[in-house]
């Protein structure tokens, strides 16, 4: 069951499109949203591109300038907070109670420093994590997301472009026979619950692919759940595009692991997960 969604909150025009999905997302679980904006440090912030610059000196005038845009953007924020609450008729909730089991609430939580790390930290105390998608190699959102993923052991759902359904009524799973994947099926087990119809998409990479597909869809019929498995030749494009074309036809939802292997303290995410991360036509949900 979901009963608590994280929401990244980055005083920006995208929150409303963020926020609109985890309502969606919400609604059915009457789940409560914890919305987390995180203001930068001005000091931290510039010291950093002091350094960039090849100067170490910080100057008044330049913290102050950081300082105010944080102001800025924690009050817009804020402000979106209060009118997504209002626009969506949602109770201000900080514990839980009688209310918090019939419909959704929210709370919106402000702190200081790296968003990445503070995403993760409230993450791991939440059922599931909300957060845009990232587009290039050096992006905060791409932080964020590697961050949770890596750090939280929590499902995260990333919205596509357009509105978020009112609900999952047909899932696809992008199946690899890998413990990412297993986690992911394990993890989206309250939206296949809900669902009306669940294909397994198999890219055939190898002759054993099919096997290993056919014992999760015997795995999710023993729950109850009427899946059917389908294996899918990799297209000219490769074999995420190929993914991601397929489910596009045929779900609401793409469940799949988050693959990569990692190079120092950096993540690197392979081609299929990137491509999902970045290009994916529907709300994908990922776990690592």
């Amino acid at each position: 069951m979901i009963k608590t969604i994280l929401v990244a909150a980055t005083g920006s025009d995208g929150d409303a499109g963020v926020l609109a999905a985890a309502l969606a997302v919400a609604r059915p679980f009457a789940a409560h949203l914890d919305v987390l904006h995180v203001r930068f440090d001005a000091t931290t912030v510039a010291l950093a591109m002091a350094t960039d610059a090849g100067s170490g000196a910080l100057t008044a005038g330049l913290i102050e300038r950081i300082e105010q845009d944080a102001r800025d953007r924690e009050a817009k924020a804020r402000a979106n907070f209060a009118r997504f609450c209002s626009d969506a008729g949602l109770a201000a909730a900080t514990v839980p109670g009688i209310a918090a089991n019939a419909v959704p609430s929210a709370q919106l939580h402000v702190e200081i420093g790296e968003e990445a790390r503070w995403m993760a930290s409230y993450g791991l105390a939440a059922d599931l994590i909300v957060a845009p998608r990232a587009r290039g190699e050096e992006t905060d959102e791409r932080a964020i997301l590697e961050a949770v993923l890596l750090e939280t052991g929590r499902p995260l759902l990333i919205p596509a472009t357009g509105p978020m359904p009112a609900g999952f009524e047909r899932i696809a799973i992008g199946w690899k026979a890998t413990p990412q994947a297993a986690r992911a099926v394990a993890l989206a087990m309250p939206f296949l619950a809900r669902a009306r119809e669940i294909v397994v998409l198999t890219i055939e990479e190898r002759p054993e692919a099919a096997d290993a597909a056919d014992r999760i869809v015997r795995n999710l019929a023993w729950h109850g759940f009427a899946a059917r498995g389908e294996r899918l030749r990799p297209g000219a494009d490769g074999a995420a595009a190929t993914l991601l074309a397929a489910a596009r036809e045929r779900a609401d939802l793409l469940v799949m692991g988050g693959y990569g292997h990692t190079r120092l303290r950096e993540w690197v995410f392979g081609g299929v997960t990137q491509a999902a991360l970045a290009e994916a036509p529907l709300p994908v949900l990922l776990a690592h």
